[in-house]
Order: C-alpha cells, then structure tokens, then sequence
C-alpha cells in the first residue's frame, strides 16, 4: 500500500484537509500523520523520531511555514513533495488584506519569499484554473508543475433532502462566513436596505472583523438580523432551513480566483446560490442560465438585491434552480471528480 506523510501543524477537520484525506484513502494509500512542535526545525524533529519514509510528502493548506523543513526531509530521502497552499501569503498581504504596498520592500520581499518557496515543491497544487493562473505569473510556478483540485464539499454531510417550507412565511436568505473583505458581507447589508419584493428576512450567521460593522450598518432594518457560528456538523440543516443562499461579493482580486466552501456547501445541499460572477468557475457554468449560480456584479449591492427579489417572489423558480444547483455539484465538483484529479496529480508523479 502506498503511503502519503501530512506535514505540519494542519487542522485535518479542516474541509479541505477532510475531503483529500478522504480521496486518498479511497485510493488505496495510507494516510498518516506528523505534527512537528516547532515548523522551522520539523525535519530535525522528524530524524529523532525516526519516522517511516512514505512514498509521498503533502504538506496541506495554510502552512508555507513548514515547506522549507518538509522539503528538506523529502529531498534527504528522494521521496516527491506536494504543496496544496489554497491561497498566497503575498496575496493575502498585499491584494486582499492591504496591510502592505506592493511596491514596499516588506511586500517586495515577501514575493520573494514565497516565490522561493515554491519552488520547492514538486507538484504545487491549485483549487481553480484562475489560481493556477496566479501562482504561475505571479509566483513564478512553471504550469507544468501546479495542478487543478476543486474543494468540493462533504457529500456525507451536505446533500440535497426535501424540507417543508411555510408557503406564507417570509423568504429566507442566508450569508455565511467569517465575515472578511473577500466575502463582501457589507454589501448584503446593503442589499437589504435596497431590497424591494416580497417579504424576506436576512440572516448573516458567523463571526470575523467585518461583523461588529455590520451590525452597526443594520441598525434599524427590521428585515436582517445575526446568528453565531454553529457546529460544523449543524451548518447542512441550517443551510436548507434557508431559501436562498448567498456567496460572496468581495471586489478584492482573490475573491475573483476562488470558489468558497461556502458556494460548494450550498450546491451539494441543492439550493439556489446568488454570488458575484468570477473567473474561477468553468467555462460552462459562467455561461448557463440553468446552474443553480445566479450571478451578480461585484460589489453591486442593488443587483444582489433586485436578483433576490426575482428569486423571491417566484418559489417554482427557487426549486427549478435548487434541482439545478445539485445537478452542478455532482457533474463538476463531487467527491468522485476530485478523487479523479487527485488522481492524475499522482499519475503525474509516477504512482
């Protein structure tokens, strides 16, 4: 049995981490574990502990900080690594987050940095073609080492179920998240105070920096309130207690490349999806009427508002396009169109 050595101080409940974990073993490899104390020193660590030599080194999203030890230990031993990064830490820095100008040396040498890194990798795994796109010209990552795997969603967790909604209460219309600048939760605040259509009550469920100014911007809308984040396990019920779901709406360039768990979550549940248009999707679901995907400029709280009004007063249309949403799940991003990327990642290396 081929084995698979994950690296790091990961979260393996993390969403991404659960559904690889899960293709991986499915697969027939094994699956095991290390946890280094200190990421800059792991391979010391990992040469004390005399750990097995795998066939393959993953170290899994988030941690740039501990690919310099985990490359290291690989190359030591000639055994492939992969880097599956989920975004840039100079992105994060620079285009999304604004703390540091891209022409300032901090951010000059963070690129530099990061661009290094990379280059340690054997394979560097994206989760769209628009960050392949990013990390290949922005951070120097020859195409022919990154590869493509969608996050995807649980399948044994969020799944389509038929829910009886009240034909007379309000249409629900549910936002999710950390509330950060990707997903534009300010202009679903917005939307509400512009909405103008049948009846809806707005929830924004979670906690993140955005928050507490949104609360402040809903002050007075009788139509929005707010609930804490639940249990990972709690979100699929909560996602089909709603009507509408709602992506993000950030203008920042990496709410441009991404598609969020959150979008993924809701398509496998079967429900209709506002969020704004990106070059992250395929092709073919850009371009359909009938994906499930209802799409909106970004940033553009009137559209959001005047698309959740259309969805809003016609239910059959809310239905046809929940029907929709699941079919997109399952032709483009389920559990068994992951396992075959990850598959051909692994073909690409020699297994």
């Amino acid at each position: 049995m081929r084995s698979v050595l994950w690296w790091g101080r990961f979260d393996p409940g993390y969403s991404r981490n659960q559904i690889l974990r899960k293709q991986f073993a499915t697969l027939g490899w094994q699956v095991t574990d290390f946890h280094p104390k200190h990421a800059g020193v792991a391979d010391w660590e990992a040469q004390l502990r005399r750990l097995p030599t795998p066939d393959l080194v993953w170290v899994p999203c988030f941690r740039q900080r501990d690919l310099n030890a985990a490359n290291r230990w690989a190359s030591r031993r000639g055994v492939p690594l992969v880097f599956d990064p989920l975004i840039s830490a100079y992105d994060k820095q620079v285009d999304e987050r604004k703390k540091l100008h891209a022409d300032s040396r901090q951010a000059k040498r963070l690129l530099s940095w990061e661009r290094a890194l990379l280059q340690r990798a054997s394979r560097v795994i994206a989760d769209t073609p628009a960050h392949a796109n990013y990390f290949s010209q922005v951070l120097g990552v020859e195409a022919t080492r990154i590869s493509v795997i969608y996050v995807g969603a649980d399948e044994s967790q969020f799944k389509p179920e038929t829910v009886a909604h009240s034909s007379n209460g309000p249409v629900e219309v549910l936002f999710f998240g950390s509330f950060i600048p990707l997903q534009g939760p300010q202009v679903v605040i917005e939307a509400a105070k512009l909405y103008r259509g049948p009846t809806t009550r707005w929830i924004l469920l979670g906690r993140g920096p955005l928050r507490q100014r949104c609360e402040t911007a809903a002050r007075g809308l009788s139509n929005v309130s707010f609930e804490d984040w639940m249990p990972y396990e709690k979100l699929p019920q909560r996602i089909h207690q709603a009507d509408i779901l709602l992506g993000v709406f950030g203008t920042t360039p990496k709410a441009d490349r991404v598609i969020p768990n959150k979008v993924y979550q809701a398509l496998a549940c079967g429900k209709p999806v506002v969020t704004r248009s990106a070059s992250a999707y395929p092709d073919a679901l850009s371009d359909a009427a009938d994906s499930g995907l209802v799409w909106t400029p970004a940033g553009d709280a009137q559209a959001l508002a005047d698309r959740v009004a259309i969805l809003a007063a016609d239910r059959s249309k809310r239905d046809q396009l929940g029907s929709a949403a699941a079919d997109t799940s399952r032709r483009f991003f389920a559990e068994t169109q992951i396992r075959h990327q990850l598959a051909e990642v692994l073909d690409g290396l020699g297994f």
